[in-house]
């Protein structure tokens, strides 16, 4: 488990209602081809679960946690791999 934040995000691709957003973290325990879960709070006190269902790196060597909801930049996460996908 891990702590970062949020440092931007990204729309990677849409189809319908159906999307797919990049997160990228201040730092990160992930690592191509983890699969895992970021966890938040809301202003309310809602506890979020996000799950990462991939990791991308890109030609700047940030590293980009593949979503389907994405968090504000700035929210706070804790952050927990999974073991790589087989």
């Amino acid at each position: 488990m891990f702590e970062s934040v949020v440092t931007d995000i990204r729309l990677a691709s849409r189809s319908g209602l159906e999307a797919v957003w990049w997160m990228s973290l201040d730092a990160t325990e992930f690592a191509a081809g983890d699969r895992g879960v970021l966890e938040a709070v809301t202003r309310r006190g809602t506890k979020l679960a996000i799950p990462v269902t991939g990791v991308v790196e890109d030609g700047n060597g940030v590293v980009w946690h593949v979503v389907e909801k994405p968090l504000a930049a700035g929210t706070e996460v804790r952050g927990r791999v999974n073991s790589p996908q087989g």
